[in-house]
């Protein structure tokens, strides 16, 4: 098991697409086994990662022989997806960062708690989301000190407005 500890992170480059879509096509299995069949049924989609890319957002966490082995996008500033939330609200209006499509490889651990260092560093607030069913990840997050703040809507292979459980970290 390799602890992302050790990884390094940086921006995804276009060399590094067969493999991030690879580590994409596990996560999927594995939230599939886990029973949440609803969430990424075929996403994140090819372009959505070299969109991530171009925009500068797409990171990796490599291995020292430059192997991705975890990939999230990192957006700071206005999410759109996050203007309206019901059953809740945000902890702060404060700036903050976004953390999207967040996946590892098999025998990875402590992904998230490395993407948060990095996140940190860069704005006192970040926040996320991810699907009712995804029980591992609404456990990790919880345990990693997030807020549930409500839900939100985002699009996906299922609908047009598909709910989502948003979360709120205040570092600062």
């Amino acid at each position: 098991m390799t602890d992302a500890k050790d990884l390094t992170i940086r921006k995804t480059e276009e060399k590094d697409l067969p493999r991030v879509m690879e580590i994409y096509a596990q996560a999927r299995r594995r939230m599939h086994e886990d029973g949440n069949v609803h969430q990424w049924v075929n996403r994140p989609y090819l372009s959505t990662v070299e969109n991530d890319i171009r925009n500068g957002c797409g990171y990796v966490l490599a291995d020292e022989d430059d192997v991705p082995r975890a990939v999230f996008a990192f957006i700071l500033g206005e999410d759109p997806t996050y203007a309206v939330i019901e059953d809740g609200a945000w902890l702060n209006d404060a700036p903050y960062g976004t953390i999207h499509r967040i996946a590892r490889s098999e025998n990875v651990k402590n992904v998230l708690e490395k993407v948060l260092s990095f996140c940190e560093e860069q704005v006192g607030n970040v926040r996320i989301d991810t699907h009712e069913d995804n029980a591992p990840m609404l456990h990790l997050l919880s345990k990693l000190g997030f807020t549930r703040c409500g839900i939100i809507y985002v699009e996906d292979d299922m609908s047009d407005h598909s709910p989502r459980v948003a979360f709120q970290k205040e570092f600062r």
